[in-house]
């Protein structure tokens, strides 16, 4: 059972649902044949299994849930826009919940750059949900500045190349924060201690921002037992 659809309804053991004309279109070019099992999900958590008819979809059974247990957002500083591409498919199919781009001190992309790029970003997001397998699609906000999302309630790690603190076993949700290739300012440094910000470093090599942002959700995901 290798092909799966979206369908934007609630989702429901004997309902038979008709699929959108790009999903049509994408069951004729992978040749979904009749009465086949093929997976569907409505990106707000269901997936089930279901027979292709005719009709539509006829939902039989629940699918495995693969939904990471804990609910991880990745705050990362603006970069460039093709590498922030990869950073969303990437931390998509790791779990993420959320996606924010960070206007940061020492940021070297005017976030005007990311402006108008909601449908882009959706896509990509889209894709990479249908591909991984997962029931929910993440929400990307449009960029923020670190001293608004570093106030916000739950836990919080910022990823920091001269951090030396103990790494964090993270509980239901956390907050990971990815800083520019400049790394953080002192002022920011302090903004995120006052707020009650842990800090841990990944590894002893600098990382580019898009590798940091990878690797740390990996790592926050393992941690918690979603990977």
């Amino acid at each position: 059972m290798n092909h799966r659809f979206f369908i934007d309804a609630g989702l429901a053991p004997g309902n038979t649902l008709a699929l959108s004309h790009d999903e049509q279109h994408h069951a004729r070019v992978v040749r979904v044949r009749e009465g086949e099992e093929v997976e569907v999900f409505n990106g707000r958590g269901a997936s089930f299994v279901a027979k292709y008819t005719t009709e539509g979809l006829q939902i039989i059974r629940e699918a495995p849930d693969r939904e990471a247990r804990m609910a991880i957002h990745l705050a990362m500083s603006i970069i460039n826009l093709d590498k922030f591409d990869i950073v969303l498919q990437k931390a998509t199919e790791l779990g993420v919940r959320s996606i924010i781009p960070l206007v940061t001190d020492r940021v070297e992309i005017r976030a005007e750059r990311y402006r108008g790029k909601a449908e882009r970003w959706r896509k990509i997001v889209f894709e990479a949900v249908k591909q991984s397998g997962r029931s929910v699609i993440p929400t990307v906000e449009e960029p923020r500045p670190l001293d608004e999302i570093v106030t916000r309630d739950g836990m919080k790690i910022i990823f920091d190349a001269e951090a030396d603190a103990t790494p964090q076993q993270p509980g239901n949700a956390v907050t990971i924060f990815i800083g520019p290739e400049g790394g953080w300012s002192e002022r920011e440094v302090q903004l995120a201690r006052e707020h009650g910000c842990a800090f841990e470093r990944l590894g002893i090599r600098r990382l580019r921002a898009e590798t940091a942002a990878i690797v740390a959700t990996a790592l926050v995901a393992a941690r918690a037992g979603d990977i």
